[in-house]
């Protein structure tokens, strides 16, 4: 629903569908996949607390609640003062920018100009949101039951930059309960990493001009078991 650090907002859609009716995100985030397939039954979990009580407010939200938070401009400073309460004031720190891991203390250029965007699109959306289970908490506290997996942690190279970020998982054990997931399983990565055998997706640009190509595994077969390599020679990126 809004801009985050390491959001699938541009690739969403090239990931497999979701063969069960439950979908389950155990390192949620902005949950774009589970926006994607929204009438499903849906589980988020996220370790980073300031995610999850903005996701449960939005589920208590009217459109006029969020259409009616405060106009800012480029420059302006928010402050808990400007806003009914933790949530309105995180929710907006996020939406005065873009891509960043924590809310932000001030409007950037980008936020002036999505923020009225941004506003209008989540109140048109805030229906899709109401029946979804919003968890505070570790992947590990999950029971494995028969869903579609859509598993997307901070990355073994760059997921550095969260407030949750990679310096605590232990990537092996994360591999073996990927593996014993019942249901679906799709595993998100960079092709940088080795605790899956990951298959080549996509390449997307980065900072400075460069490029990483994002991966995946899943125990179910999907269009990137055979690499892609036409894909890299045409450009398509």
């Amino acid at each position: 629903m809004w801009s985050y650090y390491g959001s699938k907002s541009k690739i969403v859609h090239l990931y497999p569908k979701p063969k069960f009716d439950r979908i389950i995100e155990p390192f949620a985030g902005t949950a774009r996949y589970s926006l994607l397939y929204w009438d499903h039954d849906v589980i988020l979990v996220d370790k980073y607390e300031v995610i999850v009580k903005i996701w449960r407010w939005l589920q208590k939200c009217s459109p006029k609640d969020i259409l009616s938070l405060p106009v800012l401009k480029l420059g302006d400073r928010i402050t808990r003062d400007m806003f009914d309460c933790d949530e309105q004031l995180w929710f907006m720190g996020f939406i005065i920018g873009t891509a960043g891991s924590s809310p932000r203390k001030q409007v950037t250029e980008w936020g002036e100009i999505e923020i009225p965007r941004t506003v209008k699109r989540i109140a048109s959306q805030l229906y899709r949101i109401k029946h979804w289970n919003i968890i505070h908490g570790s992947y590990e506290c999950l029971k494995n039951m028969e869903s579609t997996w859509y598993i997307d942690p901070p990355y073994q190279h760059g997921g550095e930059g969260y407030v949750e970020g990679n310096k605590n998982l232990d990537f092996q054990s994360l591999a073996e309960w990927c593996k014993e997931r019942k249901g679906q399983s799709i595993v998100c990565e960079n092709t940088k990493s080795d605790w899956l055998p990951f298959k080549p997706m996509k390449m997307i640009p980065g900072a400075a001009n460069t490029f990483t190509t994002e991966a995946i595994w899943s125990n179910l077969p999907t269009d990137y078991d055979v690499e892609q390599l036409s894909l890299f020679k045409k450009g398509e990126y």
